[in-house]
């Protein structure tokens, strides 16, 4: 099999637009965690969802019960949630780090009692002064129309009601692909691709496939997960910024140059090194995410969960994260999910491999 093979039967793009157009606001995963599971089920051998939400499937290794890895994916998603009715629209704040600018004449749906077609608007400009067309969208300028009459408005919606942005993902040339939800709907597929790969596959270790909630609110979800499955070993799967204009060059990676894998204090040497020459040894393309402090990503509360734990990070670099128009290479999740698979393989069955030097 070479670098850019697919497991048997996959389609990875498919796969990503059903995820990507789920809905999944942090704090309300719970039909994007259905859909997951469908995908998850008959990949492991358990399968539960914890109190906070996170879905973990469990496969079991060749010596289980033994040594333990934690593969981390959240599913949630950045989005809005309902503040006010006001005079037949909707007032509304971001849940998670959602882009202002991003957010005029986006269509949405406000999942009140039912779901609710909608869309953002704004005051039109030819009623705006030429200060007011200079300056840039705030939120308070911007509002929910769903079309229905004032006094109609409570019967359907109230206030907490999540919204989640509305878009079809789409292929683009080059093997590109672009929709909402990308973060992290990405590494959702890459997680689930890996394991098709692991089922031809002979693994020592037991595998905690844990697709997390609440990531984009503070990394809630690998915190209590991390915490109760105990892992020996972690590995986070998330997003990072590619290439694009406007983007530092020492902050974005290029995209179909395959998996990022991460480097800095947040991630353990020893391990990222394992990925490293593993991706070598399979001649999987690769580049060096440098990350100097908080990645940023669940494997930021993994590595401090109760005594410490070896974390490594794998990212897919994507385009305009955190608007509805994020967009991802396909092969870059095909790469990233065969980089993780062999490197599942390849863990040490003594973990004193792992120790940190500690002399002076």
């Amino acid at each position: 099999m070479n670098s850019d093979s697919q497991p048997q039967g996959s389609d990875c793009f498919s796969l990503l637009k059903e995820l990507s157009e789920t809905p999944g606001v942090s704090g309300q995963e719970d039909r994007i965690r259905a859909r997951v599971s469908d995908h998850l089920a008959p990949l492991v051998d358990e399968l539960h969802t914890d109190t906070l939400g996170n879905l973990t499937g469990l496969k079991r290794g060749n010596d289980s019960p033994g040594k333990r890895v934690m593969l981390a994916a959240h599913m949630d998603e950045i989005g809005l949630i309902v503040t006010r009715l006001e005079e037949g629209f909707l007032r509304f704040a971001p849940v998670g780090g959602v882009d202002v600018g991003a957010l005029p004449a986006q269509e949405v749906t406000v999942h009140g009692r039912s779901d609710l077609p909608g869309l953002i608007a704004s005051r039109p400009p030819h009623v705006l002064s030429h200060e007011e067309r200079e300056k840039p969208f705030a939120q308070a300028d911007l509002f929910i129309d769903v079309g229905l009459p004032a006094g109609d408005l409570a019967e359907y919606i109230s206030v907490g009601d999540f919204i989640s942005i509305h878009r079809c993902a789409g292929r683009l040339g080059n093997g590109y692909a672009s929709g909402k939800a990308f973060d992290n709907r990405v590494s959702v597929v890459v997680l689930l691709q890996a394991l098709h790969i692991l089922q031809q596959r002979s693994c020592a270790w037991d595998i905690f496939a844990v697709v997390t909630v609440q990531e984009e609110i503070g990394l809630r979800g690998a915190k209590t997960a991390a915490f109760q499955v105990v892992p020996d070993v972690g590995i986070a799967l998330d997003v990072t910024y590619a290439e694009q204009q406007g983007a530092a060059a020492e902050e974005a990676l290029p995209m179909g140059g395959g998996p990022a894998i991460g480097l800095g204090p947040n991630l353990h040497p020893v391990l990222r090194k394992l990925l490293v020459d593993t991706a070598e040894r399979n001649e999987i393309p690769f580049t060096n995410e440098v990350l100097p402090g908080n990645s940023g990503t669940d494997a930021w509360t993994m590595q401090v969960s109760r005594s410490g734990i070896p974390t490594a990070l794998i990212s897919v670099p994507i385009r305009n994260m955190h608007t509805p128009a994020e967009t991802v290479a396909l092969k870059d999740i095909d790469r990233s999910a065969r980089l993780l698979a062999e490197t599942i393989c390849e863990l040490p069955d003594d973990l004193s491999a792992l120790a940190l030097d500690d002399r002076a």
